[in-house]
């Protein structure tokens, strides 16, 4: 046993199940949603106690660990309904045994726009009250999105919480979406193609549903709108992530991979060429030996047939546990969502039986798997 460690473990890749992977992947993230027997004290901020539904960005906090100087006990509005989307399809698929997840997150989500402050706060401590933080107009949208989806599951008294948060939703909307917002990485201000896309997601929910909510009249000038102002992110080689784009120190901000997630999370096209050809400057970005981003590893994974890891954006800095800002690596959940837009690229060809082939999108498809 003395020549046994952990690292000299491999992946049996082509023994791997993804759909028995995926369960336990569930319950991993399902661990960090609060309900009434689940109960989270803030390390940081004493007295303060999780409601149900409240969804913990990550169980880290300062000095949880040596050097780790940030601290993630704290509600986003964006991740709690993304999180809320799994939640709805669990239930919906016989994972959870009940619908009390779905109902705590509505009450919680009620909590929090109820909370004094601004409205697209997009961060909450852990019993629904605003903390400093800034405000993000994908928030509402992601929300909304979430609550719909998940609208059949509840019971009526939480259904009609629902209405009532995404019609407030909606009016905020009606104004916000035009404008700027912080982005993705709440790192930069300006015309962001994420929180476009996932409003326009949101907005094209609205128009379509079934449950009752009302179509606002000014909508339908909003679609258009939001379909305009995301071609003009388009820079004649990648989608631009931000308008403005930053010339600051982590410029280049692009590629970046939020345009990825835009057509993950919002109503961006997985075969749209443009979003094709950004793909693939995003995977050479971070796997051509030759890029001055290369990230190492994905050499070795390479020769093992794995990978590539991707990340944020070039050069990126921030590591997620301290303010050092340096150095530059991977993410699990950025190479998550760059696999899922491969899976759903192959559902679309697999469903029309057409390949969208197109000199912008060739790059990506060249390096299928």
């Amino acid at each position: 046993m003395g020549g046994l460690s952990y690292g000299s473990a491999r992946p049996a890749v082509a023994q791997v199940d993804l759909a028995t992977v995926g369960q336990y992947m569930f319950w991993l993230m399902y661990r960090n949603v609060a309900s009434d027997g689940l109960v989270f004290d803030d390390p940081v901020n004493p007295g303060v106690v999780s409601a149900p539904g409240c969804v913990l960005a990550s169980p880290s906090w300062e000095n949880s660990a040596t050097h780790v100087t940030q601290d993630y006990v704290y509600h986003w509005t964006r991740d709690a309904a993304v999180v809320a989307l799994e939640l709805a399809w669990a239930y919906a698929n016989g994972t959870l045994p009940d619908n009390q997840a779905l109902i705590d997150y509505v009450r919680f989500s009620q909590a929090c726009q109820a909370s004094a402050g601004d409205f697209d706060r997009a961060s909450f401590y852990i019993n629904g009250t605003q903390r400093p933080w800034t405000n993000q107009t994908d928030g509402p949208a992601l929300q909304t999105i979430a609550l719909l989806a998940m609208y059949r599951q509840l019971d009526p008294p939480a259904q009609a919480i629902a209405v009532r948060l995404i019609d407030a939703n909606l009016n905020f909307l009606q104004n916000a979406y035009p404008g700027q917002t912080y982005n993705l990485w709440e790192e930069e201000y300006g015309y962001s193609f994420f929180t476009r896309s996932v409003q326009l997601r949101c907005f094209q929910a609205i128009a379509a549903n079934t449950i009752g909510v009302t179509v606002p009249a000014w909508l339908p000038d909003a679609l258009t709108w939001l379909i305009s102002a995301l071609e003009s992110h388009w820079n004649g080689e990648v989608y631009a992530s931000v308008l403005p784009a930053p010339t600051d120190y982590r410029a280049p901000y692009d590629p970046n991979i939020d345009i990825v997630q835009a057509a993950i999370y919002g109503a961006e096209s997985v075969t749209d060429p443009k979003l094709l050809a950004t793909a693939a400057a995003l995977r050479a970005q971070w796997a051509d030996p030759g890029s001055k981003y290369f990230y190492p590893v994905n050499a070795a994974d390479s020769a093992a047939g794995l990978g590539p890891l991707l990340g944020r954006y070039p050069g990126d800095v921030y590591d997620g546990d301290t303010d050092q800002l340096v150095g530059d690596h991977p993410w699990a959940l950025t190479t998550a969502n760059f696999a899922e837009l491969y899976y759903r690229v192959a559902a679309k060809i697999r469903s029309s039986q057409t390949v969208a082939a197109d000199p912008l999108s060739a790059a990506f498809l060249s390096r299928w798997g």
